[in-house]
């Protein structure tokens, strides 16, 4: 099969004999769109067959709509089949993976699911936004978290989480966790986190930074609730208020906050899941003065059928303005829920509109 995403057929490609044989083998490998009704089919479609120079072939079925074609009825009918049977299919890998001591090799997941390692990793990420060893390492950092929140000792959190030797853990433990795993299990105790609070025109603003980095932009009307989100933040952390250089440091904020074309570049400590931090990497590619809807933020990050998992990152997202959320929009251009208001969330669209014109 040919990796472009579209070409034309011509009688001695095989994907035109799989289209003549209408061979139930090649569904879900590419469609075909005939240009002289406008329809797109899969290739075991009964259909009558067209002419092979009116058509054109497409990896997927979203290549195709993009390209202005159809579906068919059954083409549609087919999609809502293998939708549901698909969701089906990643629901028990994802299981699999879950209850596995070590992550299942990608061809044992799609022999299991009864398709070719390609088309498997394609459909995987398709559903849940991430490859197959993206969902085991984001499913160890839950349950890392969630086993040393509750108590437990590092070790048993470990060998919980599916690894079987110390060096291992330790070596991914940073990126899993955002600290050394004893740290994280006192809930930050030994982390120092510097903090301000100060005011803008959007209100009330918080500004925290780790060793790391910046590590929370909060906004509000309350400077005190605040201060108490970013205790549950990081419960036993050793937070330290503001010194006259971390002062500085939230004044470059506010100042990008009334003046966007000033930019700002600050060193960050994001600290999410791996479908979180790929969502939040994309807005940050979002330019000053555009948007992007849900679906683009989606697309770009390989995850189509993510929307609702890019909009639930954008909403765990407590990096305000650095992380720009506030640029994703409605597919209609409509503004949809900001963490800290939707009218702090057009101030900052048109201010930031207003400084690119």
């Amino acid at each position: 099969m040919t990796t472009h995403s579209k070409n034309i057929a011509t009688e001695n490609d095989p994907r035109w004999a799989a289209v003549v044989a209408r061979d139930p083998r090649a569904d879900g490998q590419f469609v075909y769109a005939v240009k002289t009704t406008g329809i797109y089919c899969r290739p075991s479609s009964l259909a009558r067959l067209p002419k092979p120079q009116n058509v054109e072939f497409f990896d997927t079925a979203e290549q195709a709509q993009a390209a202005g074609y159809r579906p068919s009825k059954r083409a549609a009918k087919d999609q809502s089949d293998i939708a549901a049977q698909h969701a089906t299919t990643v629901a028990a890998a994802c299981r699999h993976i879950e209850s596995a001591e070590t992550l299942p090799a990608l061809n044992e997941l799609a022999d299991a699911a009864g398709l070719s390692s390609f088309h498997f990793h394609r459909v995987f990420k398709a559903i849940t936004g991430l490859t197959p060893k993206g969902y085991a390492t984001a499913h160890r950092s839950r349950k890392v978290r969630e086993r040393l929140a509750d108590g437990g000792t590092v070790t048993d959190a470990l060998y919980d989480a599916g690894f079987n030797s110390n060096s291992r853990f330790y070596e991914a433990a940073d990126q899993l966790l955002g600290m050394k795993p004893g740290d994280y299990r006192a809930a930050g105790q030994n982390n120092d986190i510097r903090f301000a609070v100060g005011q803008c025109s959007l209100g009330a603003i918080l500004v925290a930074q780790s060793e790391r980095g910046v590590c929370a932009i909060l906004l509000g009307d309350d400077p005190h609730q605040l201060v108490c989100d970013l205790q549950d933040k990081f419960r036993r952390a050793n937070l330290i208020g503001a010194d006259h250089e971390f002062e500085q440091l939230i004044a470059k904020v506010v100042g990008f906050i009334e003046a966007p074309a000033l930019g700002l570049d600050l060193p960050l400590d994001v600290r999410g899941t791996a479908f979180q931090e790929r969502v939040w990497q994309a807005l940050r590619e979002i330019p000053a003065g555009s948007t992007a809807s849900y679906a683009d933020i989606a697309q770009r990050i390989g995850a189509p059928k993510a929307v609702r998992a890019v909009a639930q990152a954008c909403g765990a997202n407590s990096l305000a303005v650095a992380i720009p959320c506030h640029r994703v929009v409605r597919s209609d251009g409509n503004l949809s829920g900001y963490r800290w208001g939707v009218e702090r969330k057009r101030q900052l669209l048109e201010r930031e509109s207003a400084a690119e014109s």
